[in-house]
């Protein structure tokens, strides 16, 4: 088991955010959040937020929650 713990992230306030993957794959480390994705009823939770590669600007879109994982997520760029 990791010693690392979870970070608590309130999905709101992730907008612009910086992380770098743990595990980068084609190059890509340092991303941004650059798009939180609201559900169309307002009193559904926040699910989505895309991120965009730093390197080469791809994007994808990914669960909030995964940037709480630290095997996969560490906030900043480090």
């Amino acid at each position: 088991m990791s010693s690392k713990k979870s970070i608590h992230l309130n999905p709101k306030k992730l907008l612009l955010s910086k992380w770098t993957a743990v595990h980068p794959a084609n190059k890509e480390k340092h991303f941004l959040v650059t798009k939180v994705i609201v559900p169309e009823l307002p009193t559904q939770a926040i699910q989505d937020v895309e991120i965009e590669a730093v390197i080469n600007h791809r994007s994808r879109i990914i669960p909030w929650r995964e940037l709480t994982n630290p095997e996969q997520w560490q906030q900043g760029w480090i």
